[in-house]
């Protein structure tokens, strides 16, 4: 067994905006397709460059694609039974670019797509968002860093697009 210390960044930005704007500022900067078929499709890819088109063809503007949302404000929402606290967390990335990172970093895997946490507190709507280069920092690949802070500049690019 090991146990590997990984120490994390945390890139968080706090904004006036209404939560829902900051969401659908966000949904609309990143590719929304149909998850079930877009793996479908992956799958049934014959070639590399098949699987290119079918992954570009899911992306937004940023060159992300939304995996997953999951509604934590809900799930808080129901024992309070108010309307605060509104809290999302989305899995947003790019095949291809974790591709590039697992070539060099088997465990970069396991940090992608990545999260963007989307949620409200009495100080305005936070988006938060841990670093893909700090993650992998620990392993030493140049390469694999390379690609971690190109993503991270995507994501935080968006973030602040987002809350502006």
């Amino acid at each position: 067994m090991t146990i590997a210390k990984v120490e994390v960044e945390r890139f968080s930005l706090t904004c006036s905006k209404p939560f829902d704007a900051v969401v659908a500022a966000l949904k609309s900067a990143v590719g929304q397709p149909d998850i079930v078929e877009f793996f479908k499709a992956t799958r049934a890819a014959n070639s590399f460059s098949d699987l290119e088109r079918v992954v570009q063809s899911g992306l937004g503007r940023t060159g992300l694609m939304l995996f997953a949302e999951f509604d934590l404000g809900a799930i808080l929402r129901r024992e309070t039974g108010t309307e605060t606290p509104k809290s999302m967390r989305f899995l947003v990335g790019n095949p291809l670019i974790m591709k590039e990172m697992v070539k060099h970093v088997p465990d970069a895997g396991s940090y992608a797509p990545v999260t963007v946490l989307v949620d409200e507190r009495p100080d305005g709507v936070h988006v938060s968002y841990d670093k893909m280069e700090s993650c992998l920092l620990p392993y030493g690949s140049l390469e694999a860093l390379a690609v971690a802070r190109d993503l991270d500049a995507k994501i935080t690019t968006l973030l602040s697009e987002c809350t502006h």
